[in-house]
């Protein structure tokens, strides 16, 4: 079986740094290209400074979060081979109709199927803008059966759920032939996890977890393919893959010590914290990232929250160490079952020169990655 590997980008600053991943990505051969979909970004803007991340002296505030469909769109002529991917959006802020057109929408511009990501939604994204945000995983599965009902065809569709209702409701707008958008849940529990085995073509969890725990997962994901009479094989298993690569472990494990990377233990819930045996600062219920309201923090907050960071979590949250070394440790989830690695350069946040040698590292991984000889029982060769 093959391996297909992905780039990530945040969608955030510049867009030209986003045209230069898709560059990256293209020139390394690589299957997929994935933006972010934010309206605030995952760090926070009041300690935000050149003494946080040396990204703050050209982006005064990390909150410079862009459009996903105005970006892709602008992206598609130059994406050729790559397929574009949003990972992930929500149907809390937009109408299952609106992301049926934006995907359909954005398959006219590109050479293969795009992906549209869908998840639960995140409070950053929905609590501050009013946004609904209780009983989300309900929401994502009546907005996953509507989908379907476009993608599948014009209609006229009738739909009466909790939350959304269809009455006589066209998509008139076709996919090119073969260009059908391609759906990928992102969850993480089971619950969502179920949902993706029964309507998804791809499974994306955006927690780095254990091999054990991602083939755990996994087989939940099939399961619920198999009960709903699908191919549970034909479901993609990819996943966000943080990465801290240097030229050795010892080098790329002191990247650690920069303070963006850092924050990302911060991005754990209470849970995680309790394993290692400390209290999370957010507080003992803190479900991690899905929750968090970074905007919302004093930097004295950040600072002491910063302080009670262990390295050992830092260290959970990404896959770190030399070139070789994140290989393997890639190899291990490929083992577990994944077989479309995301790849997030956490690295580039730590300082120019670690951007620079993240960037050239997707390259090297994407084609030992992609060569890898993967038997259908699973392990790599």
């Amino acid at each position: 079986m093959s391996v297909d590997v992905g780039l990530v980008w945040d969608a955030v600053g510049d867009i030209a740094g986003g045209r230069g991943l898709l560059e990256t990505a293209r020139t390394a051969g690589l299957d997929t290209f994935l933006v972010f979909d934010h309206l605030i970004n995952v760090f926070p803007r009041q300690a935000w400074d050149t003494d946080f991340s040396y990204l703050a002296a050209a982006m005064p505030t990390p909150d410079r979060c862009l459009d996903f469909a105005t970006v892709l769109g602008n992206f598609a002529p130059q994406a050729g081979p790559v397929r574009l991917a949003i990972g992930v959006t929500d149907p809390n802020r937009r109408h299952p109709a609106v992301l049926a057109q934006t995907a359909l929408t954005l398959a006219q511009l590109t050479e293969r199927a795009p992906v549209l990501g869908i998840g639960a939604g995140a409070e950053e994204n929905l609590r501050p803008y009013g946004v609904p945000h209780d009983r989300k995983v309900s929401r994502v599965e009546e907005a996953l059966r509507i989908l379907r009902m476009f993608f599948d065809g014009e209609g006229p569709h009738d739909f009466r759920g909790e939350f959304f209702t269809l009455d006589q409701a066209l998509m008139g707008l076709p996919a090119p032939e073969g260009r059908t958008p391609r759906i990928w849940l992102g969850g993480n529990r089971d619950r969502m996890l179920r949902l993706a085995g029964r309507y998804a073509d791809g499974w994306l969890p955006s927690e780095l977890m254990t091999p054990e725990e991602y083939a755990r997962r996994l087989r939940v994901v099939r399961v619920a393919a198999v009960a709903a009479g699908r191919d549970p094989d034909g479901i993609v298993a990819a996943g966000g893959v943080p990465i801290v690569v240097a030229e050795t472990d010892a080098a790329a494990h002191a990247l650690l010590r920069a303070k963006p990377l850092r924050f990302l233990a911060l991005h754990a819930g209470a849970e995680s914290w309790r394993a290692h045996g400390f209290a999370h600062p957010f507080g003992e219920d803190y479900r991690g990232l899905v929750e968090l309201l970074p905007h919302r923090l004093t930097r004295a907050e950040v600072d002491r929250a910063m302080a009670a960071v262990p390295d050992e979590l830092v260290a959970e949250q990404v896959v770190v160490g030399s070139r070789e070394t994140v290989l393997k440790r890639i190899g291990e989830l490929l083992d577990a079952g994944m077989r479309h690695p995301m790849l997030i350069p956490a690295s580039a946040m730590a300082s120019p020169e670690a951007a620079g040698f993240t960037i050239e590292s997707v390259g090297w991984l994407a084609e030992r990655l992609r060569s890898a000889s993967i038997p259908e029982e699973g392990g790599v060769a």
